[in-house]
């Protein structure tokens, strides 16, 4: 016997969830932030710059629709790409683009996507825990 799957999008998905667990999606978004916040703080340390501090304060997690003139690192994902209206990132002064890169003058210093490679993994995986958490929460009731 074979076994058939069917792809929905992700608003889709999350209605369906919705109706049958609705504590999901704030539990999602609580993780999202957590995990946007995580991969801030470890930004920070590895990030360079002058002795100011200005550039490594600069490096914060928000909600896009918090922020929704700016674009997140990565440039990925901004608020007018995305159906989630929980949707976060990390952002930065624009100079993270030259530091990251590098230009002609000045050498490249990776410290934003070798963060993320790294954390990835361990906030996709918090996410995920946060909906199996409300769905068991909802089962249990």
């Amino acid at each position: 016997m074979a076994i058939k799957a069917k792809m929905l999008g992700r608003e889709k998905a999350m209605r369906l969830l919705s109706g049958i667990v609705p504590e999901a999606e704030k539990e999602l978004a609580k993780a999202q932030m957590e995990g946007a916040q995580q991969v801030a703080n470890k930004i920070k340390p590895r990030a360079p710059g002058p002795r100011t501090g200005a550039y490594q304060a600069s490096i914060q997690a928000a909600r896009l629709a918090d922020r929704p003139k700016e674009r997140a690192l990565g440039g990925g994902a901004s608020n007018s790409n995305t159906k989630d209206p929980n949707a976060t990132g990390v952002f930065a002064d624009y100079i993270w683009r030259f530091l990251e890169f590098g230009t002609v003058k000045m050498a490249k210093r990776p410290h934003i996507f070798p963060t993320w490679r790294q954390e990835r993994k361990r906030v996709r995986s918090k996410m995920a825990a946060a909906v199996r958490k409300a769905v068991n929460k909802a089962k249990s009731k």
